[in-house]
């Protein structure tokens, strides 16, 4: 294999040398198959392309200091694909059953895991789909669960700096008793027209007020949070996907004194924030320079001098040190992969 270039990998996908796959059939989960095919050989009538039964996670590996690999969340990624499955009715893979696959595949992929020092993780992309074959709307008999990894650098190319992000209205991601809460493809497809027109406006990213009011302020590609006061105060709302990062963000800033609020955050009180990001698996941390409101010829200045603010900083810097080991672990988040 030629010599990966750590420290310049892009946010995308490369060939590693393994997946794993569980089928479920006549009520079951199978046995834990390994596979170096890339492609899946499905039905043309298989649910996941006509009905949307798709789901996926996404998680990370880490190669910490002292060698040791790392994986955050592992058992809360589980119970969200186990929430989305209830969502859209599909097979529930058992939280022990997800583990031994992940396990599994990172451990046959170790060559493909970044060194400490590069900054960079390996990216890993759990995806369940109904597979059998139906022309009927309901859910699917047999499903499979699919695990690839690849190795992955900052999502965003300048890394750890802020950015700005545009208001757009003409689109909404989910409604407010949809699938916003689970984490299936149907959000995503829904979310790149708002995309496509943030990036040719110049923006980094969109971001999405309420679908019922256009009021408040749901989610920007991922969670939204803002600082004002030592509190930290992220959206309460029935569209937006339960972030694995914004809930170990709210316990760290706990953990440092800052208090937390859920709660909807009218658009008028971005003014306020002394400090804002977007947060997820990808990112950890996207902190916002400025948010405009382009219809309302408004432009909320985040941040004054263009840098992440002290108590982004100190949150991303701290949940950063528990995934590749260099913080101590203490609410038992990270698996260590013997």
């Amino acid at each position: 294999m030629k010599e990966i270039d750590w420290a310049n990998l892009s946010f995308g996908y490369m060939k590693t040398d393994y997946n794993v796959r569980i089928n479920f059939r006549n009520g079951a989960w199978g046995e834990l198959e390994v596979s170096s095919e890339e492609h899946l050989n499905l039905h043309m009538a298989a649910t996941c392309l006509h009905y949307g039964q798709e789901a996926f996670e996404g998680l990370k590996a880490f190669r910490g200091k002292d060698g040791k690999v790392r994986i955050f969340r592992l058992e809360e990624n589980a119970a969200r694909l186990q929430s989305t499955c209830q969502g859209i009715l599909m097979a529930e893979l058992p939280t022990e059953r997800f583990k031994e696959a992940i396990l599994k595949v990172v451990k046959l992929n170790e060559r493909f895991i970044p060194p400490y020092e590069t900054g960079a993780s390996l990216y890993i992309r759990p995806l369940l789909i109904g597979t059998s074959a139906q022309v009927g709307v309901h859910p699917a008999e047999e499903y499979m669960f699919v695990v690839f990894v690849t190795p992955v650098g900052p999502y965003f190319k300048g890394g750890f700096s802020t950015n700005p992000y545009v208001i757009i209205r003409e689109f909404d991601r989910a409604a407010p008793h949809g699938t916003g809460i689970y984490k299936v493809g149907g959000n995503y497809a829904a979310s790149l027209r708002a995309n496509k027109k943030a990036h040719d406006l110049g923006y980094s990213c969109e971001f999405y007020l309420d679908a019922k009011e256009k009021k408040y302020i749901d989610e920007c590609g991922a969670n939204f949070f803002g600082i004002k006061d030592n509190t930290y105060i992220t959206p309460k709302s029935s569209s937006i996907l339960p972030s694995i990062t914004n809930k170990s963000l709210m316990q760290l800033a706990e953990d440092m004194g800052i208090k937390v609020e859920r709660r909807p955050i009218p658009e008028e009180e971005l003014e306020t924030f002394e400090e804002a990001g977007a947060c997820g698996t990808a990112a950890v941390i996207s902190p916002i320079q400025r948010i405009d409101d382009l219809e309302n010829g408004k432009s909320y200045v985040i941040s004054k001098d263009g840098k992440p603010g002290p108590i982004c900083t100190k949150l991303y810097n701290k949940l950063r040190g528990i995934q590749y080991g260099d913080e101590p672990d203490t609410h038992g988040w990270v698996t260590i992969v013997e």
